[in-house]
């Protein structure tokens, strides 16, 4: 799915709830098919797209822990 700069600024576009002050954020949305990330800091700048199932399966496996690093 092809979305125009209008359409990507006109999106309901979220942080999430712990996010810093400090402005380092992503924001995050959904467009059809799609979740759409974005620099919160560079709001006309591009954005990653990633379909539902995928986004999903990504959180599943972070809230697992799969991606957690521990360094001695």
């Amino acid at each position: 799915m092809a979305l125009t700069q209008d359409e990507v600024l006109r999106l309901n576009w979220r942080k999430a709830k712990r996010s810093m002050s400090n402005g380092n954020c992503t924001e995050v949305t959904v467009a059809a098919d799609l979740i759409v990330v974005r620099d919160s800091q560079d709001p006309y700048g591009p954005v990653l797209r990633y379909p539902a199932g995928s986004w999903r399966s990504f959180l599943h496996d972070a809230r697992m822990g799969k991606f957690d690093v521990f360094r001695t």
